[in-house]
């Protein structure tokens, strides 16, 4: 049994360098691209299940790869794979964060597992619905004996991949979550 975990599409904010967070961009033509992308690379593999999150460009994403896959038979809504959340910097140009504050402020925001953006999300937030998130799939998964992709964002695939990977903070902290890269994971079958 198998998971298959990708970021959505390029969306309107990710390509005009602005802080995307919980706020909701459409998939630029690029991002469509890269759902075919994604969904070309998916299509001979088997889907039972697929999870996406209430943004639309984690649905948006879903249902280009959803197009070749007439026997995935459940589809799920669950926020725990949401984006983090940016708080007051959600919506502001990246350069406009870093004139107002600088860029080791910006840098810190960004990519430090402790220290939370204003009114934000930190990894260490994210981390612990992602647990819960992957403990319940894991179960899930070899409960109901089915393959599962999931739509899902940059920052909460980062944690996904520190939970299933074993990855020290130091690792997550470094990694960089491409729009047409999909992370397989086994789970392995204890049905009886």
């Amino acid at each position: 049994m198998k998971i298959y975990l990708f970021r959505h599409g390029e969306t309107y904010y990710n390509k005009n360098n602005i802080f995307t967070g919980r706020k909701d961009s459409k998939l630029t033509p690029k991002g469509v691209q890269d759902a075919r992308e994604i969904s070309r690379k998916l299509k001979n593999l088997k889907i039972d299940i697929a999870i996406y999150t209430k943004l639309s460009r984690s649905k948006e994403t879903l249902k280009i790869i959803l197009k070749h896959h007439s026997e995935c038979k459940k589809i799920i809504v669950d926020d725990r794979m949401i984006e983090g959340s940016y708080g007051s910097l959600s919506g502001k140009k990246y350069s406009t964060i870093i004139k107002k504050y600088g860029i080791e402020k910006y840098n810190t925001w960004l990519g430090n597992y402790y220290i939370r953006p204003p009114k934000g999300e930190n990894y260490a937030d994210i981390e612990k619905r992602v647990k819960k998130f992957t403990v319940w799939l894991e179960k899930y998964v070899k409960e109901n004996q089915v393959n599962v992709v999931i739509s899902a964002h940059g920052n909460s695939i980062r944690m996904f991949r520190k939970i299933m990977e074993n990855l020290s903070i130091k690792e997550t902290e470094k990694l960089k979550i491409a729009h047409v890269k999909i992370f397989t994971y086994d789970i392995p079958n204890n049905h009886k």
